[in-house]
């Protein structure tokens, strides 16, 4: 998958709106054909989750839950607002991911080594489209 970014170089993320501001260091991780530059790894256990090249940048307002332990997630409360994601189209595209169980029509993705997440959001509505949130992985 990495051929589609073949040239690998940096450029700018796509145009947003003009509410939605580019995250630091964004352009870095993003090549000229809109893919992931670097690996996308787990914060907390270094598991990758993406190879380069395996998802291309996207900009969707998503609600996730906030990160925490399992027991302290399952007794609910707030989350964070999330605008910059890798969109992966295929989920064989992932190296290490997990899911959770059916929250309404929403499957949260997780580290499959360490369970930290949510790291990103599926909706069971479109087969096609996994967003993993750039704020909540490491990139190298």
């Amino acid at each position: 998958m990495a051929s589609a970014c073949a040239e690998m170089e940096p450029a700018a993320p796509p145009p947003s709106p003009p509410a939605a501001a580019a995250a630091p260091g964004s352009a870095e991780l993003v090549c000229a054909q809109g893919r992931n530059l670097k690996a996308v790894l787990c914060q907390r256990c270094g598991s990758r989750v993406l190879l380069p090249g395996a998802a291309t940048f996207a900009r969707r307002e998503l609600l996730l839950p906030a990160m925490r332990k399992k027991a302290a997630a399952a007794a609910g409360g707030g989350g964070d607002v999330v605008r910059e994601h890798w969109l992966v189209r295929d989920m064989f595209s992932f190296e290490n991911v997990g899911f959770t169980r059916d929250v309404g029509n929403v499957k949260f993705l997780v580290c499959a080594d360490c369970e930290a997440g949510p790291i990103g959001w599926h909706c069971l509505d479109d087969k096609d489209s996994f967003y993993v949130a750039l704020e909540r992985v490491a990139h190298e």
